[in-house]
């Protein structure tokens, strides 16, 4: 009576049997001490062995509810930590070693997500991270010591500390599997952070040290770069053969609903598992650490207001605690050079330190996978020396084409994959050396462009060509003013500085006028109709104020902002771009019947002067006879040489910059999840996710048809972006 329970023994048992006789001691009602040698004999089970769909799901029930008196998934988490802790003090550890911490993350993980999706409190109560106070404790594991925090420092140490190996590859795809579940608490929270949401997890590991978060930064980043693609020789006896499920393989499908756990790449009938899941693991755990946000509220905020909803309250005074993994991949430096500051003295501080070009060459080769566009934005965004890095580059065609084939082919890409690309270009165009750069490279042809043969054309034109092309392609429904205007804007920082601008592109440029205001004359005719059946009517007309963001009034900033785009190439690179100069003489009607619109009379002013020169040029060398193309164009190319922009009103020079709108998290925390839902492996109870609307349809199975438009969801856009006009 009193006595510690003692650890169950089966002898001359079949192995069959010892296994469910261990997790249906670990999952039942009375409790093992920490200490006691049953964790090892749980920790030891071979991998080979199976187990029945129903009893793990009755497993996962069991241990719900006797877990409060257990308390086994705080000591089997424990236990995983301490065979980690052995990993990596002991170097030449056995594989049974490396076996025992599989096995022990795979029960964890299991065990731990079926908690997390079926918890009954936003406390997640069920998951008791404490041992009973009655517990002895360790010389280890101290009773007061955290859990959360105990075992994350053992996860996050090996994944920075322990080189990744055949051997060892496994063990490193598990624990970022791991991570993946443990922070997956987030999803049960709404998509604007809270001071009451809890992520004990998450939390404990942005409270690691900052070297340690270094390290974990670098390797994240290091196993995205170098790929390292899953072994086929490995000393696991999974591997030995395919067709044999394991019993934690069959636990983590059936309970934890992993559909492409690492076992699952070996022995699936279809060639779609990644080739380096590894890669994949990092770049998820990477991007939910760098956008994870922490919210403080003071009481203070809280006191007044008091006919202010709390929500409206707690987003306009929410402070957020700062991110070490957010600010690692912001200093994060080349390993090619030194940080230097202002002053111009060197700092060899603790900074994570990458290779600059291997990550801007994998990048490029990735950026189809929608995480890869994530991280490139982030990196961007964030961090200065890798944007300065970028636009140094001379192959500047190695981000840009996968980007441009990609809006190419939007139609088959998620909105706000189509949001960050064009957020990406928009960045890099701030800068006038890319664009100026973009131009000098020259494509010998764009084979995934199907409308038109394109040949020897620069970069620069190409993304011309693209940008309207996305415009035109939203246009239809005019639901995301923001993306157009993204489009828009970029068009408008690059211009200046285009350089023999092709004859497709230059067109293409004429045309998007020439579109936008038939649109703009639609609007206005709606517009008097309804003018006119007021006034048949007899009844009173109230119409939205000038800035009201009415059809019309998007169309008329659209065409001026058109315009700017036109007249911006003609004030600075004129002389430079013959080819656009005939495409604006060639369409030259297109702009008469807005000569005299207020909004727009002063910039068609600087067109017609060009026009007027132009013309005069080509009437007074015009002969009998019909005239070429060629012919024209060479007395346009004669001209430009004389031309002096005599007449021309000079405009300030459009400069777009891009900002994220101050609550960023709302948009960035649940798309990193979507994507991470997406690509992990592993399905989550759609019916408790509140960080997004899991239960729509994903847009792969949506209508090839539907355009992009038609998938961004209402107000979404602004949470992206602010776009600055200095």
């Amino acid at each position: 009576m009193g006595a510690v329970p003692s650890t169950p023994r089966r002898t001359n048992s079949r192995p069959q049997d010892t296994v469910e006789y261990l997790i249906g001691t670990f999952v039942g009602d009375e409790s093992f001490p920490i200490s006691s040698d049953f964790w090892q004999k749980l920790i030891e089970l071979p991998l080979s062995l199976q187990w029945p769909t129903d009893s793990v799901q009755q497993a996962c029930e069991l241990l719900a509810t006797n877990n409060y008196k257990t308390r086994h998934l705080a000591k089997i988490l424990i236990h995983m930590a301490w065979c980690l802790q052995e990993c990596i003090t002991n170097s030449g550890a056995s594989s049974s070693t490396y076996e025992k911490a599989i096995n022990a993350v795979y029960v964890s993980s299991v065990f731990l997500k079926h908690l997390i999706e079926n918890a009954k409190s936003d406390r997640i109560e069920e998951l008791c991270l404490s041992l009973n106070v009655t517990e002895s404790a360790s010389k280890e594991f101290i009773g007061d010591q955290n859990v959360e925090d105990f075992v994350m420092h053992s996860v996050l140490s090996f994944i920075g500390s322990v080189n990744v190996s055949d051997e060892k590859y496994l063990l490193h795809v598990e624990l970022l599997n791991f991570m993946l579940i443990a922070m997956s608490t987030q999803l049960l929270s709404g998509p604007s952070p809270r001071p009451k949401d809890f992520n004990p997890f998450i939390d404990a590991a942005m409270a690691q040290d900052s070297a340690l978060v270094i390290v974990v930064m670098r390797k994240l980043l290091l196993n995205f770069i170098s790929r390292p693609n899953l072994p086929l020789n490995s000393s696991y006896p999974i591997f030995y053969d395919a067709n044999q499920s394991g019993v934690f393989q069959r636990v983590s499908s059936a309970a934890a609903n992993f559909v492409l756990m690492p076992f699952n790449y070996l022995v699936s009938s279809t060639s779609q598992g990644s080739e380096s899941p590894l890669a994949d693991c990092s770049l998820n755990v990477l991007l939910i650490l760098i956008h994870y946000r922490k919210c403080i509220v003071s009481n203070e905020s809280l006191s007044s207001g008091d006919n202010v909803s709390l929500d409206s309250l707690l987003k306009e005074n929410a402070t957020f605690y700062d991110n070490p993994y957010c600010k690692a991949l912001e200093n994060a430096s080349d390993v090619e050079f030194d940080r230097v500051d202002s002053d111009g003295n060197a700092h060899n501080g603790p900074f994570v330190r990458l290779p600059f070009a291997l990550l801007f060459d994998t990048l490029g080769m990735c950026l189809a996978d929608e995480g890869s566009v994530l991280l490139l934005y982030s990196l961007l965004q964030g961090n200065s020396d890798f944007l300065e890095y970028v636009l140094v580059r001379t192959d500047l065609d190695t981000l840009l084409m996968p980007i441009l084939e990609a809006l190419y082919n939007a139609s088959t890409r998620s909105s706000n994959q189509i949001y960050m690309l064009l957020i990406i270009l928009l960045i890099l165009s701030q800068d006038s050396s890319f664009n100026a750069s973009i131009h000098k490279l020259i494509l010998p042809t764009v084979p995934w462009y199907k409308e038109r043969l394109l040949h020897q054309t620069s970069l620069g034109s190409l993304v011309v060509i693209i940008l309207i092309r996305t415009v035109q392609f939203n246009l239809s429904k005019l639901r995301d003013v923001y993306l157009h205007t993204t489009c828009l804007a970029t068009l408008a920082n690059m211009a200046p500085h285009v350089h023999r601008l092709s004859s497709y592109a230059s067109q293409r440029l004429v045309s998007l006028f020439d579109m936008l205001s038939r649109k703009y004359n639609r609007s206005a005719e709606l517009k008097n109709i309804k003018v006119d059946n007021a006034k048949t009517d007899f009844t009173e007309i109230n119409f939205p104020a000038d800035d009201a963001p009415t059809e019309i009034h998007i169309y008329t900033d659209f065409l001026r902002l058109v315009l700017e785009i036109l007249n911006a190439t003609l004030s600075y690179a004129l002389p430079r771009n013959p080819e656009f100069i005939y495409a604006i003489m060639h369409r030259q009607e297109v702009f008469q019947p807005f000569k005299n619109h207020p909004r727009f009379n002063e910039l068609l002013e600087n067109i017609y002067t060009v026009l007027d020169f132009f013309n005069s040029r080509i009437d007074a060398q015009r002969m009998d006879g019909d005239w070429s193309v060629e012919k024209v164009l060479q007395v346009i190319i004669n001209n430009c040489r004389s031309w002096r922009g005599e007449g021309l009103k000079m405009f300030t020079q459009l400069r777009f910059t891009y900002e994220q709108e101050s609550h960023p998290e709302e948009f960035f925390i649940p798309y990193v999840w979507q994507l991470v839902l997406s690509t992990c492996g592993f399905n989550f109870n759609a019916g408790v996710i509140n960080l997004f609307p899991a239960n729509l349809p994903s847009e792969k199975e949506e209508d090839e048809d539907t355009t992009v438009d038609d998938k961004q969801p209402d107000g979404e856009a602004q949470k992206l972006a602010i776009y600055i006009d200095p």
